[in-house]
């Protein structure tokens, strides 16, 4: 069922989120939030994204206002701290913003840095965390095979939990997977999930040991919780640097998986320094459950007029998407 616009519209607020550094090439994350008969929802596809995927996010908000969702297996999710590509330095620093966390996503082969600085930054992490700690890269599909290989040599002597998305393409995951297989580093796919027109591809090709999935690129929980059945894999579920509102829905999927063998990457509120909820990491962990908005912090990180309108106008157009193809 998709709600009038008009519904979506009466509700909606934009928000824009500062951040501590500098993430996924952005400062300020901007995100709309509505409300519907269930509770809050976010719609927030990065700026990049044309009208046919961003619906696809719309659809997710949708579902998560509108409909009830799955039975929570769990009243809490245990979560990894996020490691922007910052300098080695900094990483202590960062780390004490998640707390209690036993795992690190560490975010690797940014444009413009050497496989030197990533080392470095693994390393402190490693360093920070001490030998009981997990430690997870993502490379944003940034690395051609030869190069993921490279990296994951130079890397392995930290014990990682699993490389994300090293390389771009469903063939270039499988040849990495083979040639890096006696290390016992796993490979994990993202991007050749949330981003493919065949979400299962990954799976089918023996490409990846485990999937990263995201409520919001999905679909939705309804959606994402078919595709985990159906490609018979181990999930992390992760958050695409949602707000506190965007990271109560990747929750929800979580706290619905029937196992849940990894830390999940939904503590990304400690990278914002103002978010429109409480949603940070308490011992290592977050709570299962729907929020509202604080009114205080609505006003306070509302985004400009010609924001809001930037994003009302996408609203409107990916609502169209959605209410054309449902018929």
């Amino acid at each position: 069922m998709i709600p009038p616009l008009a519904e979506l519209i009466d509700s909606a607020r934009v928000v824009a989120l500062p951040m501590h550094s500098r993430f996924r090439g952005v400062d300020t994350r901007e995100a709309l939030l509505f409300e519907g008969p269930q509770g809050w929802a976010e719609f927030s596809p990065f700026t990049e994204y044309e009208d046919a995927e961003a619906a696809t996010w719309l659809a997710a908000a949708i579902d998560f206002a509108w409909n009830v969702q799955p039975e929570p297996l769990r009243e809490r999710i245990g979560v990894n701290a996020t490691v922007p590509a910052i300098d080695a330095a900094r990483v202590p620093e960062l780390l004490a913003r998640f707390t209690g966390c036993r795992t690190a996503k560490v975010k690797v082969a940014e444009p413009g840095q050497a496989l030197a600085d990533d080392v470095a930054r693994v390393r402190a992490v490693r360093e920070a965390m001490g030998p009981e700690g997990r430690i997870r890269v993502d490379a944003n599909a940034a690395w051609n095979v030869d190069e993921a290989e490279r990296a994951v040599h130079a890397l392995n002597e930290f014990d990682l939990e699993y490389v994300e998305q090293p390389c771009a393409t469903v063939p270039e995951l499988a040849e990495l997977r083979q040639r890096v297989k006696y290390l016992g580093i796993p490979v994990a796919a993202d991007e050749s999930v949330r981003k493919s027109s065949d979400p299962l591809a990954v799976a089918r090709a023996g490409a990846a040991d485990l999937l990263v999935i995201k409520a919001q690129p999905l679909g939705g929980v309804t959606h994402a919780l078919q595709i985990v059945t159906a490609a018979g894999l181990p999930v992390v579920v992760s958050s695409a640097l949602d707000t506190a509102i965007g990271l109560s829905q990747g929750a929800a999927l979580a706290a619905a998986l029937p196992r849940l063998d990894y830390d999940c990457g939904l503590g990304t509120s400690s990278l914002f320094l103002d978010d429109v909820a409480e949603l940070r990491p308490v011992d290592g962990s977050i709570p299962v459950g729907r929020l509202t908005p604080d009114p205080a912090a609505l006003t306070r990180l509302a985004a400009s007029d010609e924001r809001r309108e930037w994003w009302m106008a996408r609203l409107a157009r990916c609502h169209y998407e959605l209410a054309t193809a449902a018929h």
